[in-house]
């Protein structure tokens, strides 16, 4: 099967994070809590109490302002390029919001565990979804995927986390539940192109 020449998946999903940002930013502060709280946010009580489970889904697509726009679309762009490339659009979006969703899930336990009231919001859980599925589709091919090798991403995980882990007001648990649910669902999902021989006979 041909794969796609073009990421349309990954650049629409760019495009429409971008788009909220900017529609967001000309109306209110996206830096403020309440405003995003406003504009579907997560937060534990609205979504175990008020059952407004929506905020999963929604809260991938706000950014706490420009720098964590940017550091999430940079990332999307380059990890969402090689993955859509790899897998085909359809596991693609699979992926990516199977990660996102998971992600939240687990950093929703874990607030309700520890009784944190945290407005949280971003696509971190669902990008490091992609580095998750990305390593999967690496190790599946024998350690390589075009320029991509499994060392060279098991060195990108371990440095996102440690800098997630090491830097405040970062949600670790989207990320490490995005991760996981990435690779799992690339198991599941991915399947390694076969190499097909021709030879001619005279």
């Amino acid at each position: 099967m041909e794969k796609n020449k073009n990421a349309v998946c990954t650049t629409a999903l760019i495009v429409i994070n971008v788009g909220v940002f900017f529609i967001l930013s000309l109306i209110g502060m996206t830096e403020d809590s309440m405003f995003m709280l406003d504009h579907g946010a997560m937060f534990v009580p609205y979504i175990v109490s008020g059952h407004e489970y929506y905020r999963l889904f929604t809260s991938l697509f706000l950014h706490f302002g420009i720098s964590h726009l940017l550091n999430n679309m940079v990332m999307l762009g380059a990890l969402g390029w090689n993955l859509e490339l790899e897998t085909g659009r359809i596991k693609f979006l699979i992926i990516y919001f199977v990660s996102g969703l998971g992600g939240n899930l687990l950093s929703l336990y874990l607030d309700i565990k520890a009784n944190e009231m945290v407005v949280s919001a971003g696509a971190s859980g669902a990008v490091f979804g992609l580095m998750g599925a990305l390593l999967c589709v690496v190790l599946k091919n024998h350690g390589r995927v075009g320029r991509l090798t499994n060392r060279g991403l098991l060195f990108m995980v371990a440095l996102s986390l440690y800098f997630g882990l090491t830097s405040s007001g970062v949600d670790n648990a989207a990320h490490i539940g995005g991760l996981v649910c990435g690779f799992i669902t690339a198991a599941v999902l991915y399947r390694r192109p076969r190499v097909v021989s021709r030879h001619s006979e005279f």
